[in-house]
């Protein structure tokens, strides 16, 4: 009887405040924040704290189980009001290509530079090998990636690749198989990074081999020009692609071995974080470069026409990715 009339003392206290904060949740829940004045809105922290002490003082003395569940849930809504997000998903989405993934490689262009150079730097390498050599091809091409692209080739054979219109319904999972290959070296790179950096430096390396080499067998037989607009047509946005997940890989690698005045494990943690944000992005680059590489390159075959195609992606991916941001910032590797 006594603990009855203690818990009704308490809930007769306080109980207005629990309504008033019930009331202005019910409303900012049902979608009508803007309706809520300023004062209103400042109250709702102030209440949610008061609510929070009552729930305290209800657990300690042990009040009635129904009183205590209501200010626990009150409390719960309270909390995701006060502290939670603000944003609904397509204002998430949008804020994420708008600024989280630019302002992400803006901050990384070290690590992307490096991945560029590792990777211009074995195309250039294997280039000049397969050009003197072409026993070299098969080293730097897997015959499984080949697809009858060899020294053996005849001019014709390989002209034909670059123009043919012939199998265009093969083109749709051609695409997606693409696509799945150069995801996987994108996320290779991106996961093996922590091992000091080393496995992403070989995948950036070894990437810019097969296409040195594949470059170099075209050239071989006249068709370099060609090749270009074949290859850049999808490769601009898929070699950026590949590029920013060493980037990412090279981050977390660097951040491992050299944490700096941060703990290890919190400086790895941040660094995964970035390489997460920038990776999110590169799927998205690889979605589009597997669409280009499946279907635009074998239906548009103007020479003129994919290196425009080519030149107008680098210049979008280069402003889009580059250009100053309110509050973006240029870090270095820490």
């Amino acid at each position: 009887m006594r603990d009855t009339l203690r818990s009704q003392r308490f809930r007769q206290a306080r109980e207005d405040q629990w309504r008033t904060l019930d009331r202005l949740l019910d409303r900012a829940e049902r979608g009508s924040v803007s309706n809520l004045t300023d004062a209103q809105l400042l109250s709702i922290p102030v209440l949610y704290r008061a609510t929070l002490s009552s729930l305290s003082v209800a657990r300690a003395t042990s009040l009635d189980r129904n009183l205590t569940a209501y200010l626990e849930a009150l409390c719960t809504r309270a909390y995701f009001f006060v502290y939670g997000p603000r944003t609904t998903l397509l204002e998430r989405i949008g804020g994420f290509f708008v600024t989280d993934w630019p302002r992400t490689a803006q901050r990384l262009w070290r690590e992307t530079l490096i991945s560029f150079a590792l990777m211009l730097m074995g195309a250039a390498i294997a280039y000049v090998l397969t050009l003197h050599d072409p026993g070299w091809y098969s080293a730097f091409i897997p015959a499984n990636l080949a697809g009858g692209r060899t020294p053996e080739a005849t001019t014709a054979a390989l002209r034909v690749v670059l123009y043919s219109q012939d199998n265009k319904g093969w083109l749709a999972p051609f695409a997606a198989f693409l696509f799945t290959h150069n995801a996987q070296i994108a996320i290779l790179a991106f996961a093996l990074g922590f091992a000091f950096c080393l496995p992403t430096g070989v995948l950036m390396t070894t990437n810019g081999c097969a296409l040195g080499a594949i470059f170099a067998l075209y050239v071989s037989h006249g068709l370099g020009f060609q090749m270009g607009g074949w290859l850049l047509i999808h490769g601009v946005t898929e070699l950026w692609a590949v590029t920013l997940s060493g980037a990412a890989g090279f981050r977390i690698g660097w951040r491992f071995a050299f944490p700096g005045e941060a703990q290890r494990l919190t400086a790895v943690a941040e660094a995964g974080r970035e390489g997460a944000m920038l990776m999110f992005g590169v799927i998205v680059m690889l979605s589009i470069a597997g669409l280009l590489e499946g279907l635009g390159r074998q239906l548009i075959t103007s020479d003129w026409a994919r290196y425009a195609i080519a030149g107008f992606s680098a210049v979008a991916w280069g402003v889009y990715l580059y250009a100053p941001r309110p509050g973006a910032r240029r870090e270095g590797a820490q």
